[in-house]
């Protein structure tokens, strides 16, 4: 086992990047997958919505484990994850990140210090899915220096378009001097409203503008009461409204990530020949 790391990352916020990495997260441990979920974001709103409303009192989170990479300090396997009801592990996140955001300014080959943290439990799982922060800064630039592959929800509105391409020049960056290996798994319309010409005109800008160079999911996220009010209830959509239209375009989104995986095993067995 070796796991597959994919950086769930817009510099946007409100674009659904939380939701996404909680949802696709426990769809793949619902496929039998060994999943890590990794909150990237000092706000913490993954750990929160994962059931843990008070990030700030952990005595381990990724703060911790970052800072003993910068101190030369061996971190114990296993050290600072929570387990989720639902399937998944929970490496949490806390206000302590932010500081650590400044650290980092300093310190020697400051990109890989998440990378370094993840090192060892990287043969424990099938996927790591780091939730980023919503800023280009030195947190998310360690997360795309850490990942495989990214995978970047977009909110079907022309401002969110518009700062795909600040994103895609980043990424660009860290492949050519930090992470050749990087890929982009592709852009997830969220918060879709179907009933709109308006979101339908953004969706299909989107798909006009990147469609040739970039893969898009071909089921979009719908915009949903019901989905904005999963946070609070520290479990996923699959728990609250196993029948409504989000969780099935996040089981859609499930089968497509499997199915990117599928395609690349074969090909470097391919390759390997």
């Amino acid at each position: 086992m070796h796991a597959t790391i994919t950086a769930i990352a817009n510099q946007k916020g409100g674009v659904g990047k939380t939701t996404t990495c909680a949802s696709l997260g426990i769809g793949l441990a619902r496929e039998g997958k060994k999943v890590l979920l990794v909150d990237c974001d000092p706000q913490a709103s993954l750990t929160i919505s994962l059931g843990t409303p008070r990030p700030d009192k952990l005595p381990v989170a990724l703060s911790d484990l970052m800072g003993q990479v910068l101190e030369d300090m061996p971190i114990h396997l296993g050290e600072g994850i929570i387990g989720h009801p639902e399937g998944v592990d929970l490496l949490p996140a806390n206000i302590a990140l932010s500081g650590m955001e400044v650290s980092l300014v300093n310190a020697m080959s400051r990109e890989r210090v998440l990378g370094q943290a993840l090192e060892g439990l990287k043969g424990r799982y099938d996927y790591i899915l780091i939730d980023c922060m919503p800023s280009l800064g030195m947190l998310t630039i360690n997360a795309l220096a850490a990942a495989d592959s990214v995978l970047i929800p977009v909110q079907a509105q022309y401002l969110s378009a518009k700062g795909l391409e600040q994103l895609l020049s980043t990424i660009g960056k860290v492949r050519r001097q930090i992470n050749p290996g990087l890929r982009i798994d592709g852009i997830l319309l969220t918060m879709v409203d179907g009933r709109t010409n308006f979101a339908r005109d953004i969706s299909a800008l989107i798909r006009g503008t990147y469609g040739a160079k970039l893969h898009i999911f071909k089921t979009g996220i719908p915009r949903s009461v019901r989905a904005a009010e999963v946070s609070a209830e520290g479990g996923s959509i699959y728990r609250h409204d196993p029948k409504g239209k989000v969780a099935a375009a996040y089981r859609e989104l499930t089968k497509g990530v499997l199915e990117l995986e599928k395609q690349r095993q074969k090909h470097s067995v391919g390759i390997a020949r």
